[in-house]
């Protein structure tokens, strides 16, 4: 009888299926890395960017669209990666998160710095479709994306970080346009980063016992008994 496989050999079911299943065993950690089966994550950092594009009259920009499009997904996918760096012994304590790539033992650590270094070449490919003022304004994002991975030990509103960093399109598609930048794009972000700071304490609610055994923080743990009414 052959003996059970321990747990870094398990794989989430979601790398037997699907589109990460179909394909091969060697890229589907990879594309587990990248979050290619959710790709839910690459459309909530898209929106922000097409409302603004959309808020500025789109000229005859209608290509920015689809390049936005594909640095959403490039700057996602390099996010999830690179936040799986970071909490790589933090996502080994919790249940949900200790099979991920990194925790797990399946990409490597310099794979993962190759990895993402090749979602920021794509990145770089977009920033040239734009004007020098979309493009400065789209760099400006680099810090706060780097910084967020780290906000859950320091603060009790990570989420409100993260929407600070995901709304970050709504600052660029305005200037994209026009060339200039003006209150619509701002107003757009701030209500953006309202909108969340909802959804991802929502999100932060499935992990409310592990975050509060290996410390980490969250909006959700700050409302306490209110969050878990929902």
């Amino acid at each position: 009888m052959k003996e059970m496989a321990s747990h870094s050999e398990i794989v989430p079911d979601s790398e037997r299926r699907g589109f990460i299943g179909a394909l091969p065993a060697r890229l589907r950690p990879f594309a587990s890395l990248m979050r290619l089966d959710r790709p839910i994550g690459s459309w909530l950092l898209y929106w922000p960017c097409a409302w603004s594009l959309a808020l500025a009259g789109v000229g005859e920009r209608w290509d920015l669209f689809l390049w936005l499009g594909l640095g959403a997904f490039a700057m996602r996918s390099a996010g999830c990666a690179y936040n799986d760096i970071v909490d790589r012994d933090l996502d080994r304590k919790v249940e949900r998160t200790r099979f991920r790539p990194l925790a797990s033992g399946r990409v490597s650590l310099r794979s993962a710095w190759i990895l993402i270094a090749l979602l920021c070449a794509i990145s770089l490919v977009v920033l040239l479709q734009l004007n020098v003022l979309a493009a400065a304004i789209a760099v400006g994002s680099i810090v706060p994306v780097a910084a967020y991975p780290f906000m859950k030990r320091i603060t009790w509103w990570p989420q409100a970080w993260l929407g600070l960093v995901f709304s970050w399109g709504a600052l660029v598609g305005w200037p994209a346009v026009k060339g200039s930048f003006g209150w619509p794009p701002l107003l757009l972000w701030l209500g953006s980063i309202a909108w969340v700071i909802g959804y991802d304490t929502l999100y932060a609610i499935q992990d409310l016992e592990d975050d509060a055994l290996v410390g980490v923080k969250s909006s959700a743990r700050r409302m306490g008994a209110k969050a878990e009414a929902f």
